[in-house]
């Protein structure tokens, strides 16, 4: 039996490297004629293969020449949501030589890795629902016009799972790896507003591993363990959120060792202190969230964040391009 996962990879990669003139005729075969891509800010709803093509593929391509894929993550399964549906997720890289403008952003000339998180559902061999986040600011990063303060963390290239088995990972498991996420989500919802700690979540019976990896988008970058996590992230985004409330998905898929959950969004809170260099506005936001996951021994160990923050600090009144822009 064909694997979905694999043909889905596959028809991916066409879409993004067929010759131009070809490049109608790869989008018809990997997507259906009414399907839909959802993308992160600015560049909202597309429908149909040829919309896709000229609005996603076409300046993407432009931009960055000689475009690849470098997959780092590519799961699927059936999807525990209510939403339903068979679906594929990944974490990826789009490589090349960014020499012209995307979405504003203004090119460097040289190489370039602009990391996207990846949701698609699949109906009879083909992709009838896309959900793409990329990650802007760490491309402006790239060029030198970084628009928001130092990263909290560490700024890294998105690696691939230590295991190196995050591409089509053996199936068994898909299940189990899930549950463990979702029990880390229930337990996520409460925190001690002096520590920032939540139940259950480390320790010996935690969710999470002592020797956890997260990796986290532009403008917060990546840590290690729990109290890295807490220092580089959970903190500074609970100061300025103390209200958040996540879990709202679309899609919850197992898949091996492997978990991915996405929302659309996935929180809503409101802006009630500082972050990242903007003041507090008061104004009640929301979060387009995709979260993946390696587990190990019923314990996370990976988890790889990427967070809609072109359209987040939009909402907090901020142009990330603009800002960029007016470095140069």
């Amino acid at each position: 039996m064909t694997d979905y996962r694999a043909a889905t990879q596959a028809l991916l990669s066409e879409a993004l490297f067929a010759p131009e003139a070809q490049l109608g005729q790869a989008v018809d075969r990997a997507y259906s004629r009414d399907a839909e891509m959802h993308l992160s800010a600015p560049g909202g709803r597309l429908t149909g293969p040829e919309a896709i093509a000229e609005g996603f593929y076409l300046p993407l391509r432009r931009a960055l020449s000689h475009a690849r894929r470098r997959d780092e993550i590519f799961i699927g399964g059936e999807n525990r949501r209510d939403y339903g549906g068979t679906w594929v997720a990944a974490v990826t890289h789009y490589v090349g030589n960014f020499t012209a403008p995307f979405w504003g952003v203004q090119p460097s000339d040289r190489l370039a890795f602009l990391r996207a998180g990846e949701f698609y559902r699949i109906e009879g061999g083909r992709i009838a629902e896309a959900r793409i986040i990329l990650d802007l600011p760490d491309l402006m990063r790239q060029t030198g016009r970084f628009p928001l303060p130092a990263e909290l963390g560490t700024e890294m290239l998105f690696p691939g799972p230590a295991t190196h088995d995050g591409v089509l990972p053996a199936p068994d498991g898909g299940a189990e790896s899930l549950d463990v996420v979702e029990g880390m989500l229930a337990a996520l919802h409460g925190y001690d507003p002096d520590t920032f700690d939540s139940p259950d979540q480390t320790g010996k019976d935690g969710y999470w591993h002592p020797d956890m990896l997260w990796y986290g988008p532009a403008g917060i970058g990546s840590n290690y363990r729990w109290s890295g996590f807490v220092k580089d992230h959970r903190e500074s985004f609970l100061r300025a959120f103390p209200d958040r409330k996540g879990g709202d998905h679309y899609c919850r898929i197992g898949d091996g060792d492997y978990a991915a959950i996405s929302g659309w969004p996935s929180m809503t809170m409101t802006h009630r202190g500082a972050y990242l260099g903007v003041p507090p506005s008061g104004e009640a936001l929301t979060l387009r969230v995709m979260d993946f996951y390696r587990c190990a021994g019923g314990r996370i160990m990976e988890n790889w964040v990427l967070l809609d923050y072109m359209d987040l600090f939009a909402q907090m009144g901020l142009d990330l391009v603009e800002r960029s822009n007016a470095l140069d």
